[in-house]
């Protein structure tokens, strides 16, 4: 009974979700492992007549279509404002699958131009009271060569002859690559996937590379995108930027981004303030989360995330916006697009709420659209709308 209405979605509660309300338990980073394998072979057999049945099923389960719903940005048509982040297929192991989740697009990434394996392990840690985590993976990844094969053994078409799955590639700097030869580092990658990726994502704010939010200093930042916006057939390209810069600082990057054309920001990355939960213990380790390295993902990154969205909309409306960090709900995604996001990118919330959160979020988009009397979620974008029950 593969097709029985609403079957994953109770799978995912019954047995994920217990593992997910503790913090101990079965390893998170091993969980995490575990469910990719899963789909990353449902991605490179979906033809198998049992495997395209069950993604045909996850496809009427957790899609929601509806025209209002769609926009044309940079060029690239999204279906739906709703994105999974960077940081969950990392190498695209399950590229061909994320819409049939109901994404409108996925972010493929971090990838860098040598493989890694990242940080020692322990490196993720789940936070369920507080629904966040701590990560400190540092970019582990198979390197950009070996995702360009993953694209090709799922038989990934190039961009342009690509319907109906928009995949983003976030790019990182390796950990060997010293910063002044960060650009050439971040080039060899590009040129590998230029051919795969909607759009480009410039990742200068992880908190687990060693030096890298050096690149968010508007002379560096600039030196890069010059020389990535100078490559053939580049892509839309944005900068994903850390929540714990100053106003100043963003506002300096918001001035370059403007003045090089760029085509957006990506707001937020994981953050070094441990907002609040300095007194949290990590029980894996028993240090305190202030004495912990990593970055903090989820709810307790909700209101932060979107005053800087709000910020930079208010700088400047025409730069667009993706926003990340603590959405896990269709309230925070609402209140996110009516700050100034034109898409929202989900990952930690969608862990914990499960697989029904992509379509909870866009039911509640629709509904929204309709008590607010508009035509399309375009209007909702920095409209400071309230979220109407």
């Amino acid at each position: 009974m593969i097709d029985q209405k609403g079957m994953f979605n109770n799978i995912y509660k019954n047995l994920v979700t217990p593992i997910l309300k503790k913090d101990v338990g079965i390893d998170a980073e091993y969980l995490t492992n575990l469910s990719l394998s899963l789909l990353t072979f449902s991605s490179n057999n979906r033809n198998w007549p049992l495997i395209s049945r069950v993604i045909k099923s996850l496809n009427q389960e957790f899609c929601v279509v509806d025209k209002r719903l769609h926009q044309k940005i940079c060029g690239i048509d999204f279906c739906n404002p709703v994105g999974l982040a960077a940081g969950f297929d990392k190498n695209g192991n399950a590229a061909n699958i994320w819409k049939d989740f109901g994404f409108g697009f996925a972010e493929i990434g971090t990838v860098t131009k040598f493989a890694q394996s990242g940080n020692p392990k322990p490196r993720l840690f789940r936070l369920a009271k507080e629904q966040a985590a701590l990560n400190r993976m540092g970019f582990n990844n198979n390197g950009a060569e070996n995702l360009v094969k993953n694209f090709l053994k799922q038989n990934v078409d190039l961009k342009k002859h690509r319907k109906n799955n928009c995949l983003g590639i976030n790019f990182g700097k390796s950990k060997i690559t010293s910063l002044s030869k960060a650009t050439e580092d971040y080039l060899t990658s590009l040129k590998l996937l230029i051919p795969y990726c909607d759009y480009a994502v410039i990742n200068v704010s992880s908190p687990n590379t060693e030096g890298l939010r050096k690149l968010q200093d508007p002379i560096l930042l600039k030196e890069l995108l010059r020389e990535v916006k100078n490559l053939d057939n580049c892509p839309p390209l944005f900068v994903k930027i850390a929540p714990d810069l100053s106003y100043k600082d963003i506002e300096d990057i918001c001035q370059l981004i403007i003045d090089e054309n760029i085509d957006g920001i990506i707001a937020t990355n994981t953050s070094l303030d441990r907002l609040g939960f300095e007194q949290r213990k990590i029980k894996q380790t028993g240090l305190l989360l202030s004495e912990e390295n990593g970055g903090l993902s989820g709810k307790p990154l909700q209101q932060k995330a979107n005053q800087i969205i709000r910020h930079i909309h208010n700088i400047d409306n025409n730069i667009n916006l993706i926003g990340v960090g603590g959405i896990d709900s269709p309230e925070s995604a609402w209140e996110r697009i009516c700050s100034g996001a034109s898409l929202v990118q989900i990952y930690t919330g969608w862990i914990y709420k499960g697989p029904q959160l992509v379509p909870n979020i866009l039911n509640g988009i629709i509904k929204q659209i309709n008590i607010h009397q508009l035509s399309n979620v375009k209007e909702a974008i920095g409209s400071n709308l309230e979220w109407i029950e």
